[in-house]
């Protein structure tokens, strides 16, 4: 894939790309999303990230115009999902869905050629944008010659069709090999940098927890946590941890200069290489420097911060 991508930009400079007030869907007794306010920003990467039966796909789908709230409202781009001019506003959405279903006997340019009258792009669009997200060579192949994470390429590929200013993704890089996952999220970056918004979801939390600028956590139909992962590990209040390799009697006595501290929350563990200490983060400091006093018995200093699957069952059990 490569990272070049044409997009128009929205003629409403002002307010953010996708707004939801009080949404929710009921299906008789079943809240699938009960009262959701969100507001995500132009331009943005968000994450959209639950167990199943979160609501996510509800929500996102709502945000389509593909089913209709219950109550609320859902404003994308500036204009009323329920409302007339939605249907032009769509033109300019692109989806991408977690399964995505094509024909067989259709080669991957007739495909695309499909979507772009569907959308109401031009059809010379097709052929650079399969070149765009690596399957040139293959524009003429019947898809059932494609692997899955060929398909998965032509999927993105007819969800950028049109220039879209808000780009819709349901896990995107379900059968792509890590280079392909990489050219992928460099490609978002740059359409992030030309001003589209990406919605995406994924239960590969590793992948999200670099790559967006904010992320919400769904559970029980509602937001749960919403910020970036820093915001979220800050309300958490996740310990930080510090894996330190010693010299012979270094754990000693780098257990007994952190008891020396009198902080509350740092607990120390011994390991096979030297020290596991666990500490809150505002603490950090104050544990570097009583390590430095170990000199060099301190061999190595390793420092994890708690990763998004940390926070997201935090919020989510």
């Amino acid at each position: 894939m490569t990272s070049t991508i044409l997009v128009s930009k929205s003629p409403a400079a002002e307010g953010p790309a996708i707004q939801a007030r009080g949404v929710a869907k009921h299906y008789g007794t079943v809240h699938a999303v009960d009262g959701v306010d969100l507001s995500v920003q132009r331009g943005e990467i968000f994450g959209l990230i639950g167990r199943n039966g979160a609501g996510k796909s509800t929500l996102f789908k709502m945000m389509l115009g593909l089913i209709a709230p219950s109550a609320g409202e859902i404003l994308i781009d500036g204009v009323s999902v329920r409302g007339r001019d939605f249907r032009a506003a769509r033109r300019h959405l692109g989806y991408l869905p977690e399964d995505v279903v094509l024909y067989d006997n259709l080669s991957g340019l007739e495909t695309l050629r499909f979507f772009a009258r569907l959308k109401g792009a031009p059809s010379s669009q097709c052929a650079p944008m399969l070149a765009r997200v690596g399957l040139g060579q293959a524009a003429t192949r019947p898809l059932r010659e494609y692997s899955k994470g060929m398909r998965q390429r032509l999927g993105l590929a007819q969800a950028l069709l049109g220039a879209p200013r808000v780009l819709f993704l349901d896990e995107p890089t379900n059968g792509l090999d890590p280079q392909a996952i990489r050219d992928f999220y460099t490609m978002l970056r740059g359409l992030r940098d030309t001003g589209v918004t990406i919605i995406i979801t994924s239960h590969v939390l590793a992948e999200l927890q670099e790559r967006v600028d904010r992320l919400a956590i769904m559970a029980a139909g509602k937001i749960q946590a919403l910020g970036s992962v820093q915001d979220l590990r800050d309300q958490m209040q996740l310990p930080l941890s510090l894996a330190l390799r010693l010299a012979p009697g270094g754990a000693a006595l780098a257990q007994q200069a952190l008891s020396s501290l009198s902080l509350t929350g740092v607990i120390c563990g011994v390991t096979d290489e030297g020290l596991r200490v666990s500490c809150p983060r505002a603490a950090k400091m104050a544990v570097l420097g009583a390590l430095t006093g170990l000199g060099a018995r301190l061999l190595d200093l390793n420092i994890h911060e708690p990763s998004l699957e940390d926070v997201f069952f935090g919020f989510a059990d």
